[in-house]
């Protein structure tokens, strides 16, 4: 029974279980497995903590993913009910029901089912289980029977607990924390808690936390605040980032040792996807970062980077960013006379780019008439951003003439023209009533292209 396509009869029947706790948790030792999805979804969104607990404890699948469901503030009290009710040791007692949960997935994912399929009652399989740290349970049960059947049989079986973690500094955050690891020293080694996204709003803080996680889960790293030392300590126990972003990142100088450390395990996370060096000064630097990343690069993000025109130049020949869907190089000042680099480098991505922003470059109407060529060629783009540049309003009205004919482009952020400005770098300069007449126009030219579906949207004060 799919939980997905929930009946109505069945709806009223777990509604009418659940109006009943006690008689509830005395059902679980007799009902169909059937119909423990249904009624999990139930007692979750009806917030019935105390059948979730007895849920956990007689769960006949060998996985449970809260993923479909939307958590809410006031659902975080459930999760940490199910923590504490997760059987991490060998039952004691005689239950009509043991528990076969081995792995709990607090991670929110709406394509992910409640259970994964079973290949077969002697084979349990789940399709997110971890495959990467040596204490999970995949790595565990693949271990040679002959060498280790006498350990196994003392030890209690191994249990995984997936979450994403966002190391806030929250009350909240160190309680969950807290309940975390006095669930791990329970399990003596059973329980793998294994992270896939972690947060860190400030590194300094969360030394200690660190320390008690296997990082070589982790295939999301974003951290706001920290040293690049700091991060390079914990980029070492990493193998596998998929993502990683930083800002606003501390450092005495690009030609130290700290930073060549940083470019090596840069150099490891062949399976990097995404990028993101928000506020990273790289200037004259960015060639040491681009040749150590793998060339499966889809999303780079480049704002405040400080970025010179050799910066862009060997950008526009880099082989490691050829398939790039997303780039972001705002709040970099492309003010030469001579944009060929992002003209070339647009020009190579236009059969991969499908997200574009390049606001407060100081793009004038020069450089946006030699980049109009090139983003006339990039026919999956779907969002340019080029908002806060110089530019007048005839060349607004000849990107927009350019750009309707590209039918996947369905978001464009556009700067304000400078004739609505007394002044055009300060905002509170701007007048209303102009900025008004350039939405209008913008609008009819739009009817008239018959592009409905595509959206002009700019920022004001």
């Amino acid at each position: 029974m799919d939980a997905e396509t929930p009946n109505t009869l069945l709806n009223l029947a777990m509604q009418s279980l659940l109006s009943n706790e006690s008689a509830a948790i005395q059902a679980l030792g007799d009902i169909p497995r059937d119909l423990f999805v249904p009624l999990f979804i139930a007692a979750f969104e009806g917030g019935h903590k105390n059948v979730l607990s007895a849920m956990i404890k007689v769960w006949p699948f060998y996985c449970l993913h809260i993923g479909p469901l939307i958590i809410q503030d006031a659902q975080h009290e459930l999760l940490q009910a199910m923590i504490e009710n997760l059987p991490v040791c060998p039952a004691q007692d005689s239950a009509s029901r043991r528990p076969k949960l081995k792995i709990l997935d607090f991670r929110q994912d709406t394509d992910c089912r409640t259970t994964c399929p079973e290949v077969s009652s002697k084979s349990p399989f789940c399709f997110y289980s971890c495959a990467f740290s040596g204490h999970s349970i995949m790595k565990k049960e693949e271990l040679p029977s002959t060498v280790n059947s006498k350990f196994k049989a003392q030890s209690p079986k191994p249990v995984e607990l997936l979450l994403d973690l966002s190391l806030d500094g929250s009350l909240m955050e160190r309680q969950f924390l807290v309940l975390l690891k006095g669930k791990i020293a329970e399990s003596a080694g059973s329980l793998h808690v294994c992270c896939r996204d972690l947060q860190v709003e400030n590194l300094c803080e969360c030394k200690c936390t660190l320390k008690f996680l296997d990082l070589k889960c982790v295939d999301q790293l974003s951290v706001e605040k920290g040293s690049l030392s700091g991060i390079t300590n914990i980029l070492s126990r990493m193998v596998h980032l998929q993502s990683l972003s930083l800002y606003n990142v501390t450092f005495r100088s690009l030609n130290r040792k700290v930073f060549k450390i940083f470019l090596s395990h840069l150099q490891r996370m062949e399976s990097l996807k995404e990028l993101n060096l928000t506020s990273f000064c790289l200037k004259n630097h960015l060639d040491k970062v681009l040749r150590v990343l793998p060339p499966c690069l889809e999303f780079l993000y480049l704002p405040f980077c400080d970025l010179s025109y050799r910066d862009f130049r060997f950008l526009s020949l880099s082989p490691q960013v050829t398939r790039l869907k997303l780039l972001n190089l705002s709040n970099n000042a492309m003010y030469w006379d001579n944009v060929e680099p992002i003209h070339t480098l647009l020009v190579n991505l236009s059969g991969t780019l499908q997200h574009l922003e390049i606001n407060h470059c100081l793009l004038n109407d020069s450089a946006i008439s030699v980049l109009i060529t090139a983003l006339t060629k990039c026919i999956h783009l779907r969002v340019l951003a080029f908002a806060s540049n110089p530019v007048t309003m005839p060349m607004l009205v000849n990107v927009m003439n350019n750009l309707t004919p590209l039918m996947e482009l369905k978001y464009v952020i556009y700067p304000i023209p400078i004739h609505c400005f007394e002044q055009w770098h300060f905002q509170g300069s701007l007048d209303r009533q102009k900025f008004a007449i350039v939405q209008l126009q913008l609008k009819a030219m739009l009817e008239l292209a018959q592009r409905g579906d595509m959206n002009w949207i700019t920022y004001t004060e």
